[in-house]
């Protein structure tokens, strides 16, 4: 099991759980932030940070962002597991289902000054 990152981090990426994950396995997209199912090791110390809700225990994934499990791992397909975020940095694609929704979460980014 893991922890998943759904929608409402979808062109927020506030990157708040990336300072409190202790082994460096939420890798950063092009628009969204994604757990890695196999480096994680469910600590839980993501969840209770991120101002947007969106991070959720793989069990608890709400069923109208269910396809953000699947996003989430699929993800990795191509760079399979390189041992820690900060070893790739920003990468320039998503998965396709995130990189074809349109501009997500805008209000959200205005009320709270994000760029």
């Amino acid at each position: 099991m893991t922890y998943v990152i759904a929608q409402p981090c979808v062109d927020v990426k506030d990157r708040a759980c990336v300072a409190e994950c202790p082994v460096d396995c939420i890798y950063e997209g092009e628009r969204t932030l994604y757990i890695h199912p196999d480096e994680c090791v469910d600590c839980g110390a993501c969840e209770p940070v991120c101002p947007t809700i969106a991070i959720f225990y793989e069990d608890d994934v709400p069923d109208k962002w269910e396809d953000y499990t699947r996003a989430n791992a699929e993800f990795f397909s191509e760079i399979g597991s390189p041992g820690g975020a900060s070893m790739t940095g920003v990468l320039d694609f998503d998965d396709p289902m995130i990189a074809a929704l349109p501009p997500q979460n805008q209000d959200w980014k205005d009320e709270n000054n994000y760029q």
